[in-house]
């Protein structure tokens, strides 16, 4: 049994003031987060025609200019190349990310750095399907089997806010218990971590730019790091916007694992989570206000009526330079390797919304590490993962005074 009494969970509150030193830069800072939080309540009534016409055309046109800017370094298939520096642009990133922690918890109340806002966490099973063709029949995906999961979906980070307020991003965070064989960290012994957001591009391409960005998130200036004269990323935050958006609901979103694993030897791929429920849900109120937690409030109103499934799909890495390794930003054409279902993630009717099972969710660690060889991960940002998630993470369980834990998925809740 499980109580909540160890901890306490933050509110939500609003986004915090730019603080660049500059008037002016500030200014511009926090008027863009106001006109970001104002399309978000028209959004959903322009959004359905435009990614049905041209959301698809604009992302191919983006890649395409993308890799015309990308150096074809001649890597084979699942080969990493190190980047110079990635050891110093990881130190960066774990320095800013601990100096914001800081700057925004307090001892008892640390959150995660990125993914902050736990929308729920629910218990699921990870169902492999028989059948699969051999080339994906490697790891967790070698036979038919079916493991407990807790599914944790949340929002962007690194704050805390009302729904209508984020940006428009959601994440799922998957853990898969009773995973037999070694892993890749030892200090989860039966776990197999997996992670999708919901762009199928990560929002940096590697860990220089990731380092980057976070500087400029310790100011609560991210829109610098995209739009700035001296290293812009213009074309990845089209990228980012052509999928973030106004959610209806964690469970009618697909997520993206955007970063490469490993599938066997000399395979490499990407995974995905594609819902099965083909609805909508209407976001209440729109376009006032919507409930703080609209997005958890649609999730328990689903779970009390129905189960929820999502299909697993693999897609093989097939052409080293259009589906790089090293970069992230850049989105795999499915013309050239198809996503081919391989499991179902069956989340069962049930309640999960008691403080101390939403606690639970803060007790967790979670690192894409927490693997079965045969799939690990692959490329600047997943090795940077490692040693990153992990530092914030012992940093988040030692200023909330809990242990580590590995859930066995026995676990009741008061």
């Amino acid at each position: 049994m499980i109580s909540s009494t160890a901890l306490s969970s933050n509110p939500d509150r609003p986004i915090p003031r730019a603080n660049t030193g500059s008037l002016l830069l500030n200014w511009m800072a926090d008027a863009s987060t106001k006109l970001v939080h104002l399309e978000r309540r028209f959004d959903p009534f322009i959004r359905p025609a435009f990614d049905a016409l041209l959301r698809d055309p604009t992302a191919h046109v983006v890649t395409a200019l993308i890799n015309s800017r990308r150096a074809n370094e001649g890597l084979r298939i699942a080969e990493e190349k190190p980047q110079p520096d990635e050891e110093a642009h990881l130190d960066s990133i774990i320095q800013s990310f601990q100096a914001q922690l800081r700057g925004l918890w307090q001892p008892g109340r640390y959150e995660r750095g990125g993914n902050t806002k736990t929308h729920g966490i629910v218990r699921a099973e990870f169902i492999v399907h028989d059948n699969l063709p051999p080339e994906l029949r490697h790891g967790i995906y070698a036979k038919p089997q079916t493991f407990r999961a807790w599914v944790r979906f949340s929002g962007p980070g690194p704050y805390i806010t009302p729904d209508i307020d984020d940006v428009g991003f959601m994440s799922i965070s998957v853990k898969l218990m009773g995973v037999p064989g070694p892993k890749l960290m030892e200090e989860e012994k039966f776990t197999q971590d997996m992670f999708g957001v919901s762009t199928p591009t990560f929002v940096t391409p590697d860990t220089k730019a990731n380092a980057q960005l976070q500087i400029e998130s310790l100011k609560n200036t991210q829109i610098y790091y995209f739009v700035n004269f001296h290293r812009p990323h213009v074309l990845d935050l089209i990228m980012q916007s052509l999928w973030i958006k106004t959610q209806s609901s964690p469970f009618e979103a697909p997520y993206f694992s955007c970063v490469p694993y490993l599938l066997g030897e000399n395979q490499a791929m990407q995974y995905s989570f594609w819902p099965r429920i083909n609805r909508r849900t209407p976001i209440p109120r729109l376009p006032l206000r919507p409930p703080d937690d609209y997005l958890r409030d649609a999730m328990v109103a689903t779970l009390a009526k129905e189960d929820v499934e999502f299909e697993v799909r693999l897609q093989r890495q097939t052409d080293p330079y259009l589906m790089p390794i090293e970069n992230n930003a850049v989105l795999w054409p499915e013309r050239l390797s198809p996503r081919i279902p391989a499991a179902t993630l069956r989340i069962p009717r049930q309640k999960f919304n008691s403080q101390a099972q939403l606690d639970f969710a803060r007790r967790l660690s979670y690192n894409p590490w927490h693997s079965v060889p045969e799939h690990r991960p692959l490329g600047n940002q997943s090795r940077a993962r490692r040693r990153m998630y992990d530092t914030l993470s012992r940093l988040r369980h030692t200023m909330n005074n809990v242990p580590l834990y590995e859930p066995t998925g026995d676990e009741t809740f008061e």
